[in-house]
């Protein structure tokens, strides 16, 4: 890749094996103040009344539009290739953070 010219403009992105791997998350929740969008990605894991948030992410409302957008259109074509996402209605999970912090 070293052999590659970057063109003008061009963002050269590195993603370490560690990021690669990921982090699981089954539940994402959302919180914003007039600057910023705060989305925290949770791993909660049946019959375990506690979990914690694995990953926040802060995000301009430019970003966080933007994001909603990309996520839309990547679904579309992940259904128009794979059929519908079926959502399931799920449980209404109390959710309780401690000490609550301001974004």
């Amino acid at each position: 890749m070293s052999d590659q010219k970057q063109q003008p403009g061009q963002i050269n992105i590195e993603l370490d094996e560690k990021t690669a791997e990921g982090t699981y998350s089954n539940l994402a929740i959302i919180n914003h103040s007039a600057s910023e969008f705060v989305v925290d990605f949770v791993a909660i894991m049946p019959g375990i009344p506690k979990a914690k948030v694995k990953s926040r992410i802060v995000l301009t409302p430019q970003h966080a539009k933007r994001l909603l957008k990309a996520l839309g259109e990547n679904i579309h074509r992940f259904e128009a290739a794979h059929g519908t996402i079926s959502d399931t209605e799920q449980p209404q999970i109390p959710l309780s953070f401690g000490p609550a912090g301001q974004a």
